[in-house]
């Protein structure tokens, strides 16, 4: 239901710098370190394990994690810093404000654990019994309905968003959904890997069946369905690296033209069971999709239909049910990831916290962890890079004047924010109960799906944040031609107050460039300054583009992830492109501060090293990595994001200025024999 955590397709998903106090935590931050160099590697020949080659050594995967990188050693420390806070709005007793009883409550019901496991399936059964109750089809939809306000979104998603052709307007869309697996690969692939996912995922149901009260016969019988009704869904799907381009996820049309591409889904009855404001029309991301799930409502028999509805609620519902559901669920995310254990209890209460009322604990985070002057100093930068973007811009030799002009219109209008929200999110009508986890989490979805139903033929809310200021991660936004960073992932080692501009300027200046890159990459590029889907390049220029984000996609689609699985540089593509782009603007800002320096301070050698030698192991530092393989194999399926070692050496390998810096000469691995240049 939340559209921002739907299509925010530019996600960072790594870790930046720090304007945090050290003493918030008993964790110190991940910095840069000279020890991380493994100095027997040349760094011509493979500049990743040079920068992190004894960071590998040192470094083991914990056994409650699937990976291991600076964006997770931060984001332990920020559990670190939240548990505090957490911990102490929980035992603050009746004098607590609103805030903290609602953050404390929420946290305390979840690390009750004693009173969870006594309750069992009780908390869920009402919802179980709601399904079960249903008599025909019709009806079966509204508590689809029902059920879409909870989180789960079966057979389809509904949300808010603005619309591609009007930014400046929320509407409706509906599109594709209601898959349990992480990609519809999953269901339609018939490799050993796939397979044996899918053997596992029916091993779960048939579990998770069997807790909520069913005979092992009747489980096992409950699973085959879910799954045969969630493959039919998979084969109606669009291929994720298809759904990159914008343009295909295009439909706007009038409601009753929606409606009548479904006519068993009975959408009408829907809109109106989940509580949606009046509307006359909508954007249906798959139409095609829509019109076979017709067939699929029509031909199962209605009891078939309800097992699957009540699967969609148990998934859902199974972190926050019983220790067998627990266990349940874990072993199903083993399968797909490796992780050995599951995370300590009070690390998945923090998580939910953040996640159920993220902009409430953010206050206390912010507070506690932001410097004043944190926003300065990172406004300081972005408006040096968006200066090097402009200025790269300017001297592209494929572009013409015309094209030129309107992207250099586009980056004077995108939006900057920095740390937390200039206005916090009211939670003051969710219910928080400190014996109810389930009734709270429940509660907590309800109030963010019905906030963002009701955004439907509003104006847009620009100011609104994306991701909370807890949060170890960044994004740009191409509807709202905007880059976001939370307070939660400025810190080391993206940024650090004690270290030269030039490690600063690999960590968080190459993240500020790999955000402002997106708003011109293969997605990006289609969008206006205002966030329409608009072309505002020549044909040529066009084609131009294309033929440069071509020679990346070949070049990435080169690389193994682990063992004979290649990536897929289409996947991969925004990301790549914005990696290769961040880099070179970073770097291009970091040597216009150089040049102004008239102290010449900031040309000198740290360490024996170089400014510029100094930027690349910055750079390295923050992708430093080790990730299980099974959770590499399911990366490659799912994520529009490289490997750590293929987001440093995939870009270094293009840049005359990285060879040029540490000395490689033609023929090393690092010097690309064809190297690829679009921003």
């Amino acid at each position: 239901m939340r559209v921002l955590r739907i299509l925010l397709p530019c996600l960072l998903l790594m870790n930046v710098h720090g304007f945090a106090q050290t003493s918030a935590s008993t964790k110190p931050a991940p910095g840069f370190s000279l020890d991380n160099i493994d100095k027997t590697i040349d760094p011509c020949v493979d500049f990743y394990q040079y920068a992190c080659g004894n960071w590998m050594k040192k470094s083991e995967i914990p056994a409650d994690r699937s990976s291991w990188a600076s964006f997770t050693e931060l984001d332990e420390r920020n559990l670190d810093i939240e548990r505090g806070i957490l911990e102490k709005a929980e035992s603050g007793g009746a004098s607590r404000n609103a805030i903290d009883q609602k953050i404390g409550d929420l946290y305390g019901s979840c690390m009750d654990e004693k009173t969870v496991n006594t309750k069992g399936i009780g908390p869920l059964q009402p919802e179980l019994d709601r399904v079960a109750a249903v008599k025909d089809k019709g009806a079966l939809i509204d508590e689809i309905a029902h059920v879409h306000l909870m989180g789960p979104g079966p057979l389809f998603n509904f949300y808010s968003n603005s619309d591609l052709h009007n930014a400046d307007m929320v509407i409706a869309y509906i599109d594709q959904g209601g898959l349990s697996l992480p990609d519809r690969d999953y269901y339609i692939k018939d490799d050993a890997r796939m397979v044996d996912m899918r053997k596992h995922f029916v091993d779960y149901a048939t579990e998770m069946f069997t807790l909520a009260g069913q005979t092992p016969a009747q489980a096992a019988d409950s699973a085959k369905t879910v799954l045969r009704i969630e493959t039919a869904l998979a084969r109606d799907s669009m291929d994720r690296t298809v759904r990159r381009d914008p343009k295909v996820r295009d439909h706007k049309m009038e409601r009753d033209q929606a409606v009548a591409l479904a006519p068993d889904l009975y959408l009408n009855r829907f809109f109106v069971a989940v509580g949606a404001p009046n509307f006359t029309e909508l954007n249906v991301g798959n139409p095609d999709f829509f019109k076979q799930v017709n067939s699929v409502v029509e031909s199962e028999p209605l009891d078939a239909l309800k097992t699957y509805v009540s699967w969609q609620v148990l998934r859902t519902a199974a972190p926050w049910l019983s220790q067998p559901f627990v266990e349940a669920n874990f072993k199903m995310r083993q399968a797909l990831t490796g992780q050995k254990q599951i995370q300590d209890r009070w690390k998945r209460c923090v998580d939910l916290t953040n996640s159920s009322l993220g902009e409430a604990l953010g206050q206390r985070y912010v507070e506690l962890t932001f410097g004043a002057d944190g926003k300065q100093r990172m406004l300081k930068m972005v408006d040096a890079l968006e200066r090097s973007l402009n200025e790269d811009i300017e001297h592209l030799s494929w572009m013409s004047d015309e094209t030129r002009k309107q992207a250099a219109i586009k980056l004077e209008a995108i939006r900057n924010k920095i740390g937390y929200p200039d206005v916090y999110r009211d939670y003051s009508s969710v219910i928080i109960k400190p014996d109810d986890l389930w009734g709270n989490v429940a509660r907590a979805e309800e109030f963010e799906s019905k906030r963002e139903i009701a955004k439907i033929g509003k104006p847009l809310d620009r100011k609104e944040w994306g991701m909370t200021p807890p949060t170890v991660n960044a994004y740009y936004s191409p509807a709202y031609n905007e880059i976001v960073f939370p307070a939660g992932i400025l810190q080391p080692p993206f940024f650090d107050k004690n270290m030269d501009d030039a490690i600063n300027f690999g960590g968080i200046g190459l993240v500020i460039g790999h955000e402002l890159t997106h708003g011109f990459d293969d997605q990006g590029r289609k969008y206006d300054p205002k966030g329409n889907l608009q072309d505002w390049w020549t044909e040529q220029d066009g084609k131009e583009f294309e033929k440069r984000v071509s020679c990346v996609a070949d070049e990435y689609s080169s690389f193994v992830a682990v063992d004979d699985l290649k990536l897929n540089g289409r996947l991969t593509l925004g990301e790549n492109t914005a990696d290769n782009g961040g880099a070179r603007i970073a770097l291009m800002a970091l040597e216009h501060m150089i040049a102004d320096d008239k102290s010449g301070k900031e040309g000198q050698k740290i360490d024996g090293y170089t400014p510029e030698q100094r930027f690349f192991l910055g750079f390295g530092r923050v992708w430093c990595e080790k990730r299980r393989p099974e959770y590499e194999r399911m990366q490659v399926t799912t994520n529009p994001h490289s490997p750590g070692r293929y987001r440093v050496d995939g870009v270094v390998q293009n840049m005359p200025e990285f060879q040029k810096a540490w000395g490689c000469k033609a023929g090393q691995p690092m010097v690309a024999e064809n190297a690829c240049h679009v921003w």
